[in-house]
């Protein structure tokens, strides 16, 4: 029996660690990950964005996989969805596929 709660006081500490790291960096980042694959399902025409690069631009084109966001009057760029990081403001509501006017 000494033997055992020997052993439990060792496995201890390490336990409390995977416990710790899990509640402070896993779970942490698994939502912020969760969140930024719900926002990017959301994304629509007329959305303010900032890229990954810190380009900002407004987007015209929504697509699958890629979005086309318009960076200065009349020059448009195909970005990848996964590059936009942040939305800052919400464009009026649209069809997700609907062409540039």
């Amino acid at each position: 029996m000494n033997n055992l709660n020997a052993q439990i006081l060792q496995i201890a500490p390490i336990l409390l660690m995977v416990v710790l790291f899990y509640f402070m960096l896993i779970r942490p980042q698994q939502k912020r990950a969760k969140e930024h694959q719900t926002m990017l399902a959301n994304l629509k025409r007329g959305d303010s964005v900032v890229l990954s690069s810190g380009v900002l631009g407004k987007i015209v084109r929504v697509e699958d996989k890629e979005v086309g966001v318009e960076i200065a009057q009349g020059v448009t760029v195909k970005v990848v969805k996964g590059m936009i990081t942040e939305v800052r403001a919400k464009g009026e509501p649209a069809a997700a596929n609907d062409a540039k006017n």
